[in-house]
């Protein structure tokens, strides 16, 4: 069996369970072939502590079979590879937040010195017959750097974010050549239908591609093939974690301290793509249109902390404090909070206790490239008497969880409205609903992406030898 290569933006240890369900599914396949996982170190070297722009100290450490390759980042590469495009332009794009988009040209050279760095870097690990796959947005150009270096083996992208139509994407300056880029690939794998269909339109209609058979797209003097593979969860050992000790005495806490109260939950990070707000003025609006909820219904919302040297998350934060704040006081009783709100992250061993003890899950936002906390609720919860998710439409989740409440994450009264649905569902729909939402989940586990996206990748068309591969 060939070699896995795997790189990403940061490197997970394989060996450690608290890294979650995909670094578990990726472990297995780097344990088995003595992989390698190559990524940015977490690292910022300052200029005085001689971090150049475009190089970076090289760490190798053995978890296992596994080797973990890291590489620095100076200041300057950090701040516009990966807190300026990666984060200030690719990922409000992506997810259709152009008002959010910083279009500073510096940003874009930063991004490729950093792609052409990481290539540099990685090719001095790699052997002839090794496979190679590339995660997320902010790589997208690595296969591109690593054909111009003369490297031919199988290199696969997948996108765990979103792509957007082609218009938004096309709003972008340099946007041809970010998805030229993507023709460098053997294969690339979104996670829906709907961010395939996206990219298709786009290489047709922008780069003048030609579509051939098995998802195929021929321009650039190079042949691509495109998929959807939407990425699953671990459901045995989310499951697991939900029987553990401390699942279960989270469950046993929650279910005390309420038990006269209909539990709901969301678990995010605090980021503007979620719909808090939104979500927040829904739970308003189920209080004030169905009142037999008044002094029942609690709402427990748990928002990460994420990125808040950010102008637009401090704008959320304050935004969502301030709407908590006044739920409370309009509607609270001396014995009953509507909201409980945490701005901290809460360890994920605990987290399938409180969605077990939950009665609904309020998953709604505006875009999401898949949503796995949707997953994990229905993972965690007692067959006999499970909950019920209302997930935004505008979920990845979505297109796979047709038994869920799919609600317009930008209409308030949609969600106010399912949310009452879901409170009053009787006993026998919830257990059929959460039957073929299991079904679902478990047919699609993150094993079965694991090895669908590798296996369409082993079998992917090789590309013709001849013209090499021009930097971009």
């Amino acid at each position: 069996m060939a070699r896995l290569v795997v790189v990403s933006n940061r490197v997970a240890d394989p060996r450690k369970t608290a890294a979650g369900g995909l670094a578990v599914a990726l472990g297995e396949v780097l344990n088995n072939t003595g992989g390698l996982w190559f990524g940015w170190s977490g690292k910022v070297v300052e200029p005085a502590q001689g971090g150049r722009p475009g190089e970076g100290q090289v760490h190798t450490q053995q978890a296992g079979p596994v080797k973990l390759v890291t590489v620095d980042l100076s200041r300057e590469d950090h701040d516009t590879f990966y807190a300026g495009y990666a984060n200030g332009v690719l990922w409000p794009v992506f997810h259709y937040r152009l008002d959010l988009a910083d279009f500073d040209p510096r940003y874009i050279t930063g991004y490729r010195r950093v792609n052409q760095m990481f290539a540099r870097k990685l090719k001095a690990f790699l052997r002839d017959d090794d496979i190679v796959w590339v995660h997320d947005y902010h790589l997208m150009p690595l296969a591109a750097e690593l054909r111009a270096l003369g490297c031919s083996q199988r290199i696969g992208f997948f996108l765990h974010i979103p792509l957007p139509p082609s218009l938004i994407l096309a709003a972008i300056p340099g946007h041809d050549w970010l998805i030229r880029a993507l023709f460098a690939f053997d294969l690339v794998g979104f996670q829906s239908k709907a961010d395939l269909l996206h990219f298709a339109r786009y290489a047709e209609a922008e780069a003048h591609a030609h579509r051939l058979d098995g998802g195929r797209w021929r321009a650039f003097n190079r042949t691509v093939q495109a998929g959807a593979f939407p990425i699953g969860i671990d459901v045995e050992e989310f499951e697991s974690l939900a029987q553990a000790p401390e699942g279960r005495e989270m469950y046993e806490r929650m279910t005390r301290e309420y038990s006269r109260r209909k539990l709901l939950v969301g678990v995010d990070r605090l980021d503007y793509t979620k719909g808090l707000p939104n979500r927040m003025r829904a739970f308003r609006e189920l209080l004030e249109r169905y009142p037999e909820h008044r002094n029942s219904a609690t709402l427990i919302q748990i928002a990460s902390p994420s990125r808040e040297d950010v102008v637009a998350y401090n704008d959320i934060l304050k935004e969502l404090e301030s709407l908590c704040g006044s739920i409370n006081g309009n509607f609270g009783e001396l014995d009953w909070m509507p909201v409980r709100y945490i701005h901290r992250t809460v360890a994920r061993q605990r987290l399938p206790g409180l969605y077990r003890a939950s009665r609904v899950a309020m998953v709604t936002p505006l875009r999401d490239g898949m949503n796995l906390v949707a997953k994990e609720f229905l993972a965690a919860q007692d067959p006999a008497d499970p909950g019920v998710l209302v997930l935004s439409r505008f979920a990845g989740a979505a297109e796979q969880l047709r038994d869920a409440l799919l609600v317009n994450p930008y209409d308030v009264e949609s969600i106010a409205n399912a949310t009452h649905l879901a409170l009053q569902m009787p006993l026998e729909e919830r257990r059929m609903r959460h039957q073929q939402l299991m079904s679902v989940l478990r047919s699609q586990d993150v094993h079965w992406w694991c090895d669908s996206f590798l296996d369409a990748l082993v079998q992917a068309q090789p590309e013709e030898t001849g013209t090499p591969w021009l930097r971009l």
